[in-house]
């Protein structure tokens, strides 16, 4: 079996109305994250972990700010795009990994449900994914309330065929 591991990172800024879609999660808040799509850091930041994992592009090349048609667009579908991708490379999904840095909103109360929504576009179980919450501890952009950032780290497994 061959592993492999991949980082990405995404961030976005806060801006007025909500909802707030976030893990694949409407969060019922005044406020939302910008972005050309519907501005999901976790969904993005795992697209690029998954791709880069696989070596197969980025979210960015997938899915271009500058192209129309991904104006608003479900991030949710974009992972699930990217995971079609790596598996008609071989690839398959073994867990992956989230840490958001926020001040708000608070991660534990929608823990599950991302973790459910985030397994479900990955292909594999809600135990195989796991979503934290951290404060920037009052520090910088994120410390403020100005908006927040993700990482997420996702490993691919290749089955060898059997000499």
């Amino acid at each position: 079996m061959t592993v492999r591991v991949g980082v990405g990172y995404d961030s976005h800024r806060f801006g007025p109305g909500g909802p707030l879609v976030l893990g694949g999660v409407r969060l019922d808040v005044d406020y939302r994250l910008l972005g050309h799509s519907d501005g999901d850091a976790i969904a993005h930041a795992l697209t690029d972990a998954v791709l880069g994992a696989a070596g197969a592009g980025d979210i960015g090349e997938l899915f271009a700010d500058t192209d129309p048609a991904n104006a608003g667009r479900d991030s949710v579908e974009m992972l699930r795009i990217a995971v079609d991708r790596v598996r008609e490379r071989g690839w398959r999904v073994s867990n992956a990994d989230v840490t958001v840095v926020a001040e708000r909103p608070r991660i534990g109360p929608h823990r599950d449900a991302m973790r459910a929504a985030m397994a479900e576009a990955l292909g594999i179980a809600p135990d195989e994914v796991f979503v934290k919450g951290k404060t920037n501890e009052g520090l910088g952009w994120i410390g403020r309330g100005e908006g927040l950032a993700c990482v997420a780290v996702a490993s691919l497994v290749r089955d060898e065929p059997a000499a």
